[in-house]
């Protein structure tokens, strides 16, 4: 269906299943000066083998062109590789087009589909997902980390497959249509909302903090707990929440904060505070 609606041939549907393949493993090579560059180079190799025929012409397309810092969210970036390799298309059958461009375009789509696939698929979905699985593991129910896997995987699965298609097939007409349309900041913020919501259901639900402390006054036994929550509800799980996000703010690795949290814990029941 797709083939019809974006007038692909069968060697443009070849070719974008390779790039949709290689796509897959753009986070497998990452070094600190370009980033995802040589992954890049690796996506493209079908590309530039389809519509340069000279070794000069090749090298000029992996080094010039691809072998520059690219960095984005592998989930949808293979609308970026499908767009290279419509324009590489172009400047194979134009010998006046600026290749300059091409790297230029790709360097400017990857921070904001960085934004948009960060906000649905990371911040987002995976979120979704995570709580519906953790709402099934919680009871004992094997399920859960599957159905995790199942709901994350199969929409990431199927942006990642017909990225390359949408980005060759529709070419660098999408860059003005979506500019125009305002769709980019439309879906990260709808995304953002949505995400935010989420974590706020889970904080409520499944972030668990409770002060085991009890005092006596005038004879009667008063529980800490039991006063914080007269005042706010679930107020001690929302600052947990809200100090982790601190750290995380401050570069402090997961693990790290994991382990304090644990530690915490631990001690908090040694001195009989949690």
């Amino acid at each position: 269906m797709i083939k019809e609606r974006l007038n692909l041939s069968d060697e443009d549907v070849k070719m974008c299943k390779q790039i949709g393949f290689r796509t897959l493993s753009l986070c497998s090579i990452m070094e600190m000066e370009k980033m995802q560059a040589l992954a890049y180079v690796r996506v493209m190799i079908p590309v530039i083998n389809r519509y340069y025929h000279t070794q000069e012409e090749r090298i000029e397309g992996y080094k010039r062109r691809h072998w520059e810092l690219f960095n984005t969210t592998p989930t949808v970036a293979g609308f970026i590789t499908g767009l290279s390799a419509a324009m590489e298309k172009q400047a194979s059958e134009d010998s006046t087009m600026d290749k300059k461009s091409i790297n230029a375009v790709k360097a400017s789509l990857m921070g904001p589909f960085a934004g948009i696939g960060d906000s649905i698929f990371w911040g987002s979905w995976r979120i979704v997902a995570t709580g519906i699985g953790l709402s099934l593991a919680l009871q004992g129910n094997v399920l859960g980390p599957i159905l995790m896997l199942v709901i994350f995987n199969i929409p990431a699965h199927i942006c990642r497959y017909y990225g390359p298609f949408l980005g060759f097939g529709l070419g660098s007409k999408f860059l003005s249509q979506v500019s125009e349309s305002g769709l980019m900041q439309f879906l990260t913020k709808c995304a953002t909302i949505v995400g935010l919501m989420t974590v706020g259901a889970m904080t409520s639900s499944m972030v668990s903090l409770n002060i085991a402390y009890v005092f006596t006054m005038n004879e009667v036994e008063m529980s800490v707990q039991s006063l914080i929550d007269s005042i706010m509800p679930s107020a001690l799980p929302l600052a947990l929440v809200f100090v982790c996000f601190y750290f995380l703010k401050k570069d402090v690795k997961p693990i790290t904060i994991i382990l304090g949290i644990i530690a915490f814990s631990i001690l908090g029941r040694f001195i009989g505070l949690v």
